[in-house]
């Protein structure tokens, strides 16, 4: 990957993370990403009519190109967009600042996601029913009280979604601000989350059986 390609994938993500159904990555990729060379690059002499700066931040993404894979580079921006409360917010200053430890957590995570989604849920599940963990009827159910306390990870959240299928019911039950936000970036985040299916689905059904007992 070159350096504008990086810069491209950035605004990609960030697009796809912050536009809703508007853009989709996996099937757009960059092709729809309108940057220029010339934006990046930069154009011209200063002094010229036609002069244009390049990106102050330009050396960052030729230090990002060297330093990871593609698909890295791909995940980097991810565990970015996805590790604070608003995709929204987060900007290359952020990144340039703070991504690196992100992407490092990130990756231990997903590397012991298992052990990671097992504690989650056994917090999750520990003193109520099965049923009442995902109750919408009175507001915030409980699995979403306990993501936005930080208990559960949105990796969880993810993961709670592809064995049950809650988000839909959820959405048409609940039209506040902070669930259309934590929906979005669950829908958003789902496609580069790599798991079994079957095997959390395992995991969960152990669980609910061992505290039901």
């Amino acid at each position: 990957m070159m350096p504008f390609e990086c810069y491209k994938t950035y605004i990609a993500l960030k697009t796809h993370f912050t536009k809703g159904d508007k853009y989709d990555f996996i099937q757009n990729r960059t092709q729809r990403i309108r940057a220029t060379k010339e934006s990046f690059y930069g154009k011209g002499l200063k002094g010229d009519k036609d002069y244009r700066p390049a990106r102050k931040d330009r050396f960052w993404f030729e230090r990002m190109v060297r330093a990871y894979p593609d698909k890295d580079i791909v995940n980097f921006f991810v565990s970015n967009f996805v590790a604070g409360e608003d995709p929204q917010m987060v900007y290359m200053a952020t990144i340039v600042k703070s991504g690196e430890k992100i992407f490092n957590e990130w990756k231990r995570k997903i590397q012991s996601l298992s052990y990671v989604f097992k504690n989650e849920a056994t917090d999750l599940f520990e003193d109520k029913k099965f049923d009442d963990v995902f109750d919408c009827s009175k507001g915030h159910p409980p699995i979403l009280k306990s993501h936005l306390a930080g208990r559960t990870s949105i990796e969880s959240m993810v993961i709670y979604d592809r064995i049950l299928g809650y988000r839909v019911n959820f959405d048409k039950k609940m039209d506040d601000v902070v669930w259309k936000s934590t929906s979005m970036k669950i829908k958003k985040y789902s496609p580069f989350l790599n798991i079994d299916v079957f095997h959390y689905k395992k995991i969960l059904k152990d669980l609910v059986l061992d505290t039901a007992r």
